[in-house]
């Protein structure tokens, strides 16, 4: 058993977020989301009329991010897995990490949902950590993990994927779906085009990531697509250890720079 147990299902009832508006029972139903209505060019026309207040609501989300997470110590984000059991050793992974980073003074960021990010929120709060969950409306998942210490919900990605690149000194990766291969990604593009610098990129767990590594290091990279810089912005490693260590090398790097 890790730590302190959650509180019943009766007294944390399924929700939906829109936002930071929470629906709850027979308020849950709702056909689209907010990022669906924004992208969605296939409803009628009167987004005419509709998208130049969409732009105050986007303002909106930036100054609620920018205002909660000005003061925010130095952080690393975690993404990983919303389907991880609790049972299962990547959940552990996820809340070992969280203590550990918690203990060499970082506070984490995950998107605030279940699984892995929940792990790791746990590990980070009960280790005495600040622990942030950064939430996204989704028709499929529920809110906010009850380990999240600081916490806000989205209605856009982009502006929330913002919060995570602005507001951490590192990327760490544990085994994920398509969420955190976006994020992976994107983390990647913008250190190799030089939008944010000293920022490592650790993926945890080389017999998940392992392929994808082969695939970049034996496709991608031998036939000219990337270089060895570019691979090198890639940490591969089992060790919590050592993906703290990697974490904190950077951030003293960063630290002489400024």
């Amino acid at each position: 058993m890790l730590g302190r147990s959650s509180s019943s299902d009766d007294e944390h009832p399924s929700e939906r977020l829109r936002g930071p508006v929470v629906l709850r029972r027979d308020r849950r139903e709702e056909a689209t989301t907010t990022d669906q209505r924004l992208l969605d060019s296939r409803g009628p026309s009167d987004w005419v009329h509709t998208d130049p207040w969409r732009v105050l609501r986007i303002q909106a989300e930036f100054v609620e991010g920018f205002g909660m997470l000005a003061e925010l110590p130095r952080a690393v984000t975690v993404f990983g897995s919303a389907r991880t059991e609790r049972q299962h050793p990547e959940y552990r992974l996820g809340h070992e990490l969280g203590a550990a980073l918690a203990a060499s003074g970082f506070a984490v960021v995950t998107g605030g949902g279940p699984g892995v990010m929940e792990a790791v929120n746990r590990g980070c709060s009960e280790a005495g950590g600040l622990s942030v969950g950064l939430g996204i409306e989704l028709p499929f998942e529920q809110g906010l993990n009850p380990w999240v210490d600081l916490g806000i919900n989205f209605r856009y990605f982009f502006a929330r994927k913002t919060m995570f690149v602005k507001y951490s000194q590192a990327f760490v990766c544990l085994p994920g779906g398509f969420g955190t291969l976006d994020e992976l990604f994107e983390a990647l593009t913008l250190v190799q085009t030089k939008k944010v610098t000293k920022f490592p990129v650790v993926l945890l767990g080389t017999d998940y990531w392992g392929g994808l590594y082969d695939w970049l290091k034996g496709v991608v990279r031998d036939s000219g697509k990337i270089g060895d810089k570019d691979l090198a912005l890639l940490h591969l490693t089992d060790d919590i250890d050592d993906a703290v260590a990697v974490v904190n090398v950077a951030y003293r790097a960063w630290e002489e720079a400024h």
